[in-house]
């Protein structure tokens, strides 16, 4: 993936914390840079998607709530955002990820899987 994206994931993490903003649909920046399965592959396994995983585990862990310390030290780090709030970006960030999960099932080769709905059955 090139280094523009990596960029514009940081750039949208800290707009989310500092701002309120939720800048990035991953999905959609894929579809229309034409990004190939090896380069999702590339950001999925890159030090930015782990550090998003560690976002998400250390609100997931901020949302559930303790007494101790780690808690504590989340309490100090998040508690400013307020759990409500906690929640709406930890699913942000979860479907940045996720989005780059299902771009890279999507751009598997082969045929597609049609759906049984809309296909008539032939008749021999």
């Amino acid at each position: 993936m090139n280094e523009e994206f990596y960029e514009m994931v940081d750039n949208a993490v800290d707009a989310v914390f500092q701002k309120d903003m939720y800048l990035l649909r991953a999905y959609p920046y894929f579809q229309h840079t034409n990004a190939t399965k090896k380069q999702v592959r590339e950001f999925i396994e890159s030090d930015t998607a782990k550090n998003l995983a560690l976002t998400i585990s250390d609100l997931d862990a901020y949302i559930k709530g303790g007494s101790d310390r780690e808690h504590d030290m989340l309490r100090e780090a998040y508690g400013y955002l307020g759990k409500p709030k906690a929640r709406k970006i930890r699913t942000y960030l979860h479907n940045i990820l996720k989005d780059a999960l299902q771009y890279e099932i999507d751009r598997k080769p082969g045929r597609k899987k049609s759906s049984v709905k809309g296909r008539k059955k032939r008749s021999k």
